[in-house]
């Protein structure tokens, strides 16, 4: 930890020598959470959960003719998770988020190396994750190239772990980093054109995943995973249109699928509404491969219910989703909104017993801006139907009759220097 407070104290140092094209600034998000089924069905012999996070940044970037350079660090401290005067953190949370170099290579060209947040379109296939307080982040190297509404990215990735003395070998390069669909490798080339109201793009994207000899020590190479698809934009006066198109396949997965469509009209000045429904495919158990779609790097608590039933960590191979939803945007002042959404949810599969219901979710957001600072609240609750409790191996008759979650976050973004 010495060092980091020395690294800190380096960067700040730094201020008094900047010019204009030097920035500073940070971020501090405490939120605090009360999860009575957040993420899973809770028994109703269990006590509801209560804690408060807080993410703290400190960002710093660095513009020439010639290149960008950019350094963000982070901490996600749990309040109270360390015993008073204790020498360490505990959780060795302290990480530096982002820390990368965008090169100019003229024409249009240019090159983004190093540690950085890969978001693109609506954040279904990529995204930074930024609910999360740790956020997502890839180590890559970007060969990117913009013409006026045109832009084409080709990303690079090969993961390593020199610290594990099972992955620093004179020989071999296996890689023991597993979970959360953590990569060996990563190809992938992005193309988007805008044009007057409709704006499309299109993912090839390249995985693999570093599978192991049957003694799980020796590298066996890597399983392969393919992505690619589409997203579209339609935007005209108040009338908005959004789709998601996206195939996988590889050397454990066929033929799975995600299709969304979302809807949108402004109403008024305060008013906007929206519906769309998702479906993500599911696993057969009668094939030898999986066909199940998991949409890998994407912001997934932005979609299918803020509870994070689906795909946030979970409901990987299994029966996919049929996902139906609306949702309502009041503006109450200029400071302050309002959001509510209704979401549906069937398997797209069936379950063993038959049962493809789910669930109903209703979510709701109330965010309110004031001078220098953010404050937002938010309250979620599941009505779970058969098929959920299936799903999430919790009878009905053990589980709590309320299913919700809570929370409050405070967001304040100082700016240092700019």
């Amino acid at each position: 930890m010495k060092n980091h407070y020395v690294f800190v104290a380096i960067v700040a140092l730094m201020v008094q020598f900047a010019h204009a094209q030097f920035t500073l600034d940070g971020e501090f998000r405490p939120r605090a959470e009360y999860r009575n089924g957040f993420g899973s069905i809770i028994p109703d012999a269990a006590d509801a959960g209560f804690g408060i996070s807080t993410r703290a940044r400190l960002n710093a970037g660095y513009t020439t003719e010639t290149y960008k350079f950019y350094l963000s660090l982070q901490d996600v401290m749990v309040w109270g998770e360390n015993r008073q005067i204790l020498p360490y953190d505990q959780n060795n949370s302290f990480a530096i988020f982002e820390a990368w170099a965008d090169v100019n290579l003229g024409s249009g060209f240019s090159t983004k190396l190093g540690r950085q947040v890969i978001s693109y379109d609506d954040q279904r296939i990529f995204g930074g994750l930024d609910w999360a307080q740790q956020g997502r982040n890839h180590d890559a190297a970007l060969l990117q190239y913009k013409k006026d509404k045109f832009m084409l990215d080709l990303g690079l990735a090969f993961s390593q772990d020199y610290s594990d003395p099972t992955g620093f070998r004179s020989i071999g390069t296996g890689y023991n980093t597993t979970g959360f669909f953590t990569y060996k490798t990563m190809q992938y080339i992005y193309l988007k054109q805008a044009w007057e109201s409709v704006t499309g793009s299109l993912l090839l994207l390249n995985n693999g995943f570093q599978k192991f000899e049957t003694d799980t020590v020796t590298p066996d190479g890597v399983n392969s995973l393919q992505t690619l698809g589409t997203h579209l934009d339609y935007k005209k006066d108040s009338f908005g249109v959004a789709a998601n198109a996206y195939l996988q396949m590889g050397d454990q997965v066929k033929s799975a699928y995600l299709l969304g469509l979302d809807v949108t009209y402004k109403a008024s000045q305060k008013v906007g509404v929206g519906a769309g429904f998702e479906i993500i495919s599911g696993n057969d158990t009668s094939t030898a491969k999986s066909e199940a779609f998991f949409p890998l790097f994407g912001t997934n608590h932005k979609f299918n219910g803020f509870m994070d039933y689906f795909y946030v960590g979970n409901h990987v191979n299994n029966i996919g989703l049929f996902d139906v939803h609306v949702s309502a945007n009041f503006t109450l002042s200029e400071t302050s909104s309002l959001a509510v959404t209704a979401l549906n949810f069937s398997g797209q599969k069936e379950l063993p017993s038959g049962e493809k219901s789910l669930a109903t979710e209703v979510d709701l957001v109330y965010s309110k801006k004031f001078k220098g600072y953010s404050l937002a609240l938010g309250y979620s609750q599941l009505f779970a139907a058969d098929g959920m409790y299936e799903l999430k191996g919790v009878t009905k008759a053990n589980a709590s009759n309320t299913q919700n979650w809570a929370w409050a976050m405070l967001v304040l973004k100082p700016k240092f220097l700019n």
